[in-house]
């Protein structure tokens, strides 16, 4: 436990869902969390409490003020978890281009601004954990969650590629990909304006799918699962790139992907969503 409490965790996103279960649980098994939230202040946490610090992931200048007060106050960084994210919910003939570019700035460049502030730490310490959370819906595009989909596309090739760069300098890269969990992302994906609308010829099928998807979560396990999971993956010497998390058809549908043909593959989707 001693070593635990001489590790340096920062977790983007931790003021809910996902992020604040894998907080919660690596303070509980003694590490040093830092949770950041855009919300957060400065100000003294309660005792025996994640310590949470403000970071907005879609500024350059709040991540690296974040990741500085970090190392001001330990000197270190030993795991970083990007878990801020949301989700659009929209057809893509129905989603604005500053709607698109505000899903990527969060769920893609939010991740690529934090890597960026880390980097340079772990390499000079020659050790680290570089943990990026993902989704199933990094792997299969979810209809009328097309650019959601594609932020989460984004991260797993920038992921791939980065693993491949920073190996040699100790830095451990990790992508978890959840599948549907009971978290608040269910109550905070926000529709495109278009889709809150009356006018979309895609009304009838888009309520259908996000019903769909809707159920799932709220049925889906908490997120305390992937929490356990990150707790093993940061204590082992050499993890894979990927760990799917969620349900067992969830994960299956991942590996169906891979051997049926496209054709069957996309009539199950759109049947499973009820948009055929």
């Amino acid at each position: 436990m001693e070593s635990n409490r001489q590790r340096v965790v920062l977790i983007t996103g931790a003021s809910s869902g996902i992020g604040e279960a894998c907080s919660q649980i690596l303070y509980q098994r003694g590490y040093r969390v830092f949770g950041t939230s855009r919300r957060a202040s400065n100000t003294v946490d309660p005792p025996g409490s994640v310590k949470m610090i403000p970071m907005d992931v879609t500024s350059e200048d709040s991540v690296e003020r974040g990741v500085k007060h970090i190392l001001d106050l330990t000197g270190r960084l030993d795991v970083v978890v990007n878990c801020a994210g949301y989700g659009l919910a929209g057809a893509v003939e129905d989603t604005q281009a500053d709607e698109a570019r505000a899903q990527l700035e969060t769920n893609f460049f939010g991740v690529f601004r934090v890597c960026r502030a880390v980097l340079p730490v772990m390499r000079e310490q020659g050790s680290g954990y570089l943990i990026n959370i993902s989704s199933i819906g990094g792997l299969i595009g979810i209809p009328f969650q097309g650019i959601y989909s594609a932020s989460k596309f984004a991260v797993e090739g920038f992921t791939e590629a980065l693993r491949a760069e920073v190996r040699p300098y100790g830095i451990r890269v990790v992508m978890i990909e959840p599948g549907d969990f009971r978290t608040g992302f269910t109550a905070h994906r926000r529709k495109t304006r278009t889709a809150q609308g009356t006018k979309t010829v895609y009304g009838e099928r888009f309520v259908k799918a996000l019903g769909v998807m809707e159920a799932d979560e709220t049925k889906g396990p908490t997120p305390e699962r992937i929490g356990h999971l990150l707790a093993h993956i940061i204590t082992m010497k050499s993890p894979r790139l990927r760990y799917m998390a969620g349900p067992l058809s969830e994960k299956l549908a991942v590996e169906l992907k891979k051997i049926l043909p496209f054709k069957w593959f996309e009539w199950a989707i759109m049947k499973y969503y009820r948009i055929l």
